[in-house]
């Protein structure tokens, strides 16, 4: 994409966005959690396989486990898709991070929402992350809000 056609968010066009993102990255957050449990629990079934020598594993159980791994991964696919065509570029799935492109005095930046803000209110450098947010200029604090 060329800097011309590349898209610049405003806070209040992200803001118009969040009810839809919070409910794409709550889908996200989910599959991504249900995932990491379906992992583990192969994993956990794997090292007892492992330590018994070899005793047969139950294949309907493991099946299962694979199927709902499948199925989670492919909904976060399917989700993040969704995220990224709204504009915005996930960053974390457990804290629900989405960033969005933006001007700030003629700086390029990002926008930054998280999972469960109503606002958008923070920006960090495209070379900075989530730790490095910066309140918006205007922006109130959120004791401040209605």
């Amino acid at each position: 994409m060329t800097d011309e056609a590349k898209r610049y968010f405003t806070a209040a066009e992200v803001e118009r966005l969040i009810p839809r993102l919070q409910d794409l990255m709550g889908r996200v957050m989910a599959a991504h959690q249900e995932a990491g449990r379906v992992r583990q629990a192969l994993g956990d079934a794997q090292r007892v396989l492992t330590l018994a020598g070899g005793v047969r594993l139950r294949p309907e159980e493991w099946r299962g486990r694979k199927a709902r791994l499948r199925e989670a991964t492919r909904q976060i696919r399917e989700r993040l898709g969704e995220v990224l065509a709204t504009g915005g570029v996930p960053k974390d799935l457990e804290l629900g991070l989405v960033d969005f492109p933006a001007l700030i005095d003629d700086r390029e930046v990002n926008l930054c929402w998280r999972y469960g803000e109503r606002r958008i209110r923070f920006w960090h450098g495209l070379d900075e992350g989530y730790a490095a947010r910066k309140p918006l200029p205007g922006s109130r604090r959120p004791s401040e809000e209605a």
